[in-house]
């Protein structure tokens, strides 16, 4: 028996030998079962509260491949602490005929996991009650809930009840002021981080300011500019926290007011009220600016639609982000929001489309390429209507056999050969006869073959590739099959030949790979395409396909004709 170890342990406050110490009880308990210990998965400070943990998912993945034949834990609530996904995983791994085992309990079955199960959900809901029980009870002290925000300093005690204690950092308090001041002055919250990234101002955590740090959410009362500790009141419990099921990420719901928390702290006034007011309400005046384009259309609906490439193009300097600057342009979102990336080249949204798919259209379909699939095509199709002539040629010789054997019955009783059994034979072939014919009659439709011009038809096609793939009816589902494909576009500036290069990594870059691929030899195709308009670039996982699909002899104009189908 092969048996694999997971550990965890959820806070950051517990110890790291914590993982050591599950592993070596896990360890001596599959001695003792004489079993071999193969592998061994951990979560370090990592909520049980989601399945979305490295290490577990790593464990999952190998489970689906039956890599081993008993998972052991220290108890239950080690692998998580939702009844939903105990449940999940039991399911899945008895299905691998896979046995769980706790060191405290023996081999879990569907009674531990309804029972067991329920405490650990249980207990996560009561630590969550008891957690915000104390934050509440700091927050009425004067005291802070959560994290240290710029501009204070945490006071270190020797007692609980120094917990949550903060004091203001003189250094950090001139920087708030300043921004608070530029702010209300009339500058952006852009123009200011990148000021201060100049002047090499350390953000928060030791950071380079970004735009979003100081202008936040208005209505979570995020970011520099809505901390109301500043004028010395903590607002706690603004946002409620949930995890999407889904993805496991933790989101903000914002709360009426009339839940909040406030307490008054003028110990810790940063900002006094006059420049207070003076930024909320350039913030009002900033909200109702940009709320609405020229037209008077809310800018959401405007501003945020989703374009074919939307969240895939990223800046081949800093890593960051190629995001619209403004009207259809894309430019590096890094430098925009810090001045911390010296990539300063953008393009039209129009120009990075327009390359990438004509890039990928002319590779794709090459009309050497389209013979290839034409003539597979054509090829299949003349098998699958050979087949369906063969079998209504035997369709017929059925229908034939069946009158004989009519015809025959028929003659015998006119002779006076008649039994009752006779009757059942003739109502069988009667039904027989009529199913024959049924078939027989039921019309067969014309086999599609593809026209010889298809290669010219394509390039006369692509031209308008970009604009129908923007077109308003298809455009997000376009998107989303184009993001299936491509990871990512990195766009990097050029030189006096071309302005801007593009990258594209992703199952795309293979597909590319194979279909450039002379098929002719068992030489391994290169892995990237050279020249301005568009570089392919296929990652680890299509270097594996690429090898896969050559070891096999797989031929490319076979996984084209899948593709293009």
């Amino acid at each position: 028996m092969k048996a694999v170890i997971y550990a965890r342990y959820s806070s950051d406050n517990q110890r790291e030998a914590s993982i050591d110490d599950q592993v070596e009880v896990c360890r001596r308990f599959i001695g003792n079962q004489h079993w071999d210990l193969t592998d061994t998965y951990d979560d370090a400070a990592t909520s049980g509260a989601s399945k979305f943990r490295p290490g577990y998912q790593q464990m999952l993945s190998d489970a689906e491949r039956s890599l081993f034949d008993v998972l052991v834990c220290e108890s239950l609530d080690r692998l998580g602490r939702k009844l939903s996904d105990i449940a999940d995983l039991h399911d899945r791994l008895t299905f691998r005929n896979i046995k769980i085992h706790a060191v405290n309990v023996g081999e879990i079955t569907p009674m531990h996991i309804g029972l067991l199960g329920t405490m650990a959900q249980l207990t996560l809901s009561d630590l969550r009650d008891k957690t915000k029980r104390g934050q509440l009870g700091r927050v009425r002290q004067g005291r802070m809930a959560g994290g240290k925000a710029y501009g204070y300093d945490v006071v270190v005690g020797s007692s609980d009840d120094d917990r949550g204690k903060r004091c203001i950092n003189t250094a950090e308090a001139v920087i708030v002021n300043r921004i608070f001041e530029d702010f209300a002055r009339g500058k952006s919250p852009r123009k200011i981080a990148k000021v201060l990234n100049e002047e090499h101002v350390p953000g928060p955590e030791g950071r380079p300011w970004g735009d979003t740090t100081i202008r936040g959410q208005f209505e979570r009362g995020t970011g520099i500019l809505n901390n109301a500790t500043y004028v010395g009141r903590i607002e706690w419990n603004r946002c409620s926290f949930v995890k999407d099921p889904a993805t496991g990420k933790r989101l903000a719901r914002p709360n009426p007011p009339d839940k909040w928390e406030v307490v008054e702290v003028p110990e810790l006034r940063i900002v006094d009220d006059d420049l207070w007011h003076r930024v909320k309400e350039r913030q009002q005046e900033v909200r109702i600016e940009i709320g609405r384009d020229q037209d008077g259309n809310a800018l959401n609906r405007a501003h945020r639609q989703k374009y074919i490439f939307s969240g895939l193009l990223k800046c081949g300097e800093c890593g960051g982000s190629y995001t619209i600057m403004g009207k259809d342009r894309y430019g590096c979102a890094t430098r925009r929001s810090k001045g911390t990336c010296e990539n300063r080249q953008t393009i039209t949204r129009q120009a990075i489309e327009q390359r990438i798919l004509s890039g990928l259209a002319g590779r794709l379909l090459r009309p050497e390429l389209i013979d290839t699939f034409v003539g597979t095509y054509n090829a299949e199709i003349k098998v699958l209507t050979s087949g369906v002539e063969n079998a209504h040629k035997k369709l017929k010789s059925d229908l034939r056999a069946v009158e004989r054997k009519i015809t025959g019955m028929m003659k015998a009783i006119e002779d006076g050969m008649y039994s009752a059994s006779m009757k059942d034979r003739m109502s069988g072939l009667e039904n027989r006869k009529s199913e024959i014919e049924k078939e027989l009659a039921r019309p067969t439709p014309a086999p599609l073959r593809i026209h010889s011009d298809l290669p010219k038809l394509f390039a006369d096609k692509l031209g308008n590739l970009v604009e129908a793939l923007n077109d308003d009816a298809i455009k997000t589902e376009a998107g989303e099959i184009i993001r299936s494909l491509v990871d990512r576009v990195v766009l990097k500036p050029g030189d006096e030949t071309c302005a801007m290069r593009a990258e594209l990594y992703g199952d795309l870059a293979g597909i590319l790979a194979i279909s450039e691929a002379d098929t002719s030899n068992d030489q391994q195709p290169a892995l990237d395409g050279t020249g301005c308009q568009l570089s392919v670039v296929a990652g680890a996982r299509n270097q594996l396909y690429l090898l896969f699909s050559y070891r096999y002899k797989t031929p490319a104009k076979c996984i084209l004709n899948n593709v293009l189908r």
